[in-house]
């Protein structure tokens, strides 16, 4: 997800601060699914910390091995689920069901996505200054589709203006970073993580502090 182990590392523990920081501030039950986003999102960069040292040669085949399998299982089998069910968790009833659909593309690309890596062959190399993950994939791009569609249409169909908005910025930067993951020159995924973060902990902590607009209350 990111250019180094080290900075892996380095984000992944202040991701996973920021999460906890974000749990601290939840009000209401439906945000802790917000809130665990930073956590997931930091433990998934200190997973990959493991598999980059593993490939350079300092840890047995073994170990990275299992931490790729684990980075590829939240990366395919959990984001696409918490992400749409997060966003709908925080939605007002009326909408509530238009939301659950992208919680029902999400699980069906998570289930097509974690059969690939339980039937396996799964792999990873380095690639420039980022990790690649070989897959099987059955109709990859359009299960990367569908994975878009899960993860950022919720955001765009939110009910709240700052979500929507969010969600437009998201779906631009995502698109530039996998043109530029794609050239295996750098990967900036985790500093977007960070961004994402930061974001979700300032929010639930304007909310719990009684500093929200109306537009923005849960």
């Amino acid at each position: 997800m990111c250019f180094s182990a080290e900075v892996d590392l380095v984000a992944g523990v202040a991701i996973v601060a920021i999460g906890a920081d974000a749990l601290r501030h939840v009000v209401v039950p439906a945000q802790r699914w917000l809130a665990s986003l930073p956590l997931v999102l930091g433990v998934h960069l200190l997973i990959e910390s493991v598999v980059w040292w593993g490939l350079e040669g300092r840890f047995a085949e073994d170990v990275w091995r299992f931490a790729a399998w684990w980075y590829l299982a939240i990366a395919f089998g959990v984001l696409p689920v918490l992400v749409p069910f997060a966003i709908a968790a925080l939605e007002p009833q009326a909408n509530r069901r238009r939301a659950s659909l992208f919680i029902i593309i999400g699980a069906v690309v998570t289930v097509v996505l974690m059969y690939a890596v339980v039937r396996g062959p799964v792999d990873a190399r380095i690639e420039g200054r980022h990790i690649a993950y070989q897959v099987d994939l059955w109709r990859g791009e359009l299960i990367v589709l569908l994975y878009v569609v899960a993860t950022c249409g919720s955001l765009l169909v939110s009910h709240h203006r700052h979500v929507r908005w969010f969600g437009s910025v998201n779906l631009v930067v995502v698109a530039v970073l996998a043109v530029i993951d794609q050239t295996a020159f750098i990967s900036l995924w985790c500093a977007w993580a960070a961004v994402t973060s930061v974001m979700i902990a300032g929010h639930l902590r304007i909310v719990s502090e009684g500093r929200a607009l109306p537009e923005l209350a849960v």
